[in-house]
């Protein structure tokens, strides 16, 4: 079956998607978006998301040009359309098309992209082994310059930290706030258990707040697992007795290594492993 590619309620083939070159998306990074996960054909935390999805928009001033239901339909006509029961759906929303220039109130209307796709995972190895991880020198973005809640479509410093990782030979890195305070990972949120207690930044801390991880946190609260949501640094990964991160793409995938240094004794914990298990058996069952 074709890739069918949903922009402004209209489908396109994957090469003939295409948008302006004076989209406000792509000359300033103008927009948000959302990626969600689909299991056995069901978006995994949908509502979740799109409520996410329009409370970013808000906080910067776009308004969306279909309601929350139209979108919600629209998701699920572009899952039908091609057809994939495993997959990821990449919704993008812009500001629209402008001349050159900053002003948001010369761009057109607004624009909604809606892209399903297989999505490549991590290699089975690091769920059963781990992950190595390094501390980035490039800081997640100051919150007074724009709140870390915000699913926007500017990255540029999670890609300059995912960068680091991977000219060190890693595929992740942590990074930190303003305060250097751990907040979370480029693309994931962090993790840690201390003598049997699972800690997590806060909000506060300058993170994205995770559909994943807040699932991760109900699901381990059910099963009797204390939670906290704490300010970490360094030393408290160095001395966790486990560390995962968590993530749409991800799901609960397990960090041993940090900076060259073992966390504990360098293997998967066993909370990590009940609540990855937790996890998929959740998943599997929407």
């Amino acid at each position: 079956m074709a890739q069918a590619i949903y922009i402004n309620g209209e489908f396109f083939s994957r090469e003939d998607a295409k948008i302006s070159v004076y989209d406000h998306g792509l000359l300033y990074g103008d927009g948000v978006f959302e990626g969600m996960r689909i299991y056995n054909g069901k978006v995994f935390a949908l509502e979740d998301h799109l409520v996410r999805l329009y409370e970013s928009a808000r906080a910067i001033a776009l308004t969306l040009p279909i309601d929350i239901d139209a979108m919600r339909s629209a998701v699920s006509e572009t899952i039908e359309k091609n057809g994939l029961s495993e997959a990821y759906v990449r919704l993008v929303c812009t500001r629209g098309s402008n001349q050159l220039g900053l002003d948001p109130n010369r761009c057109e209307e607004p624009q909604v992209i809606i892209i399903v796709d297989k999505i490549s995972l991590y290699p089975e190895k690091f769920y059963t082994e781990g992950l190595d991880l390094i501390t980035a020198s490039t800081i997640r973005n100051h919150p007074a310059a724009l709140s870390p809640r915000v699913k926007s479509l500017n990255y540029l410093n999670n890609i300059m930290a995912k960068i680091e990782a991977i000219r060190a030979g890693c595929i992740e890195a942590v990074m930190l706030n303003h305060k250097g305070e751990v907040a979370e990972c480029t693309g994931d949120n962090i993790f840690i258990v201390r003598r049997g207690r699972l800690l997590t930044p806060p909000i506060h801390a300058g993170i994205l707040e995770g559909i994943t991880r807040n699932t991760v946190i109900d699901l381990a609260r059910e099963a009797g697992i204390e939670v906290s949501e704490e300010t970490l640094t360094r030393h408290d990964l160095f001395i966790a007795d486990e560390c995962f991160l968590t993530g749409s793409a991800a799901e609960v995938i397990p960090a041993v290594r940090l900076d060259g240094r073992l966390i504990a004794a360098g293997k998967v914990g066993p909370v990590t492993q009940q609540l990855n298990k937790l996890f998929r058996d959740h998943v599997s069952s929407i």
